[in-house]
């Protein structure tokens, strides 16, 4: 259910329509006028003006972050691939090592019957 949400930014009020809990967008919208008074403040730019800049602004931050997590995703894919390919070595390995283990109870098994025959 969409919730009906009011919030002033710069003196103007909007409604917003959101599944998201009140709380979170008046976080955002306090958020979003402090930076906007923040940018108007040290540009002295006109609140509009500093919309567009803030927007700017956390449009590069979302474009960085994006990436971040584009390299993130690559990263673990590699990671799983890797860990797939080790694990399937370490079977080959464990079969090969239990071949190993029965061949060396084979040649001792066949060592101490020799022994044996020999001391006959």
């Amino acid at each position: 259910m969409l919730n009906r949400i009011k919030i002033v930014i710069c003196g103007k009020e909007y409604t917003l329509k959101t599944e998201e809990p009140s709380t979170y967008i008046y976080g955002l919208a306090k958020n979003l006028e402090k930076r906007i008074s923040e940018t108007s403040s040290e540009t002295g730019a006109s609140p509009y003006n500093s919309s567009i800049m803030v927007s700017m602004s956390l449009l590069h931050e979302l474009a960085k972050a994006n990436s971040k997590i584009d390299s993130v995703r690559n990263q673990t894919k590699e990671y799983v691939d890797m860990a797939g390919k080790l694990r399937i070595e370490k079977d080959v390995i464990s079969k090969e090592n239990e071949i190993l283990k029965n061949k060396i109870e084979q040649l001792e098994a066949s060592l101490k019957l020799k022994s044996l025959k020999e001391k006959i």
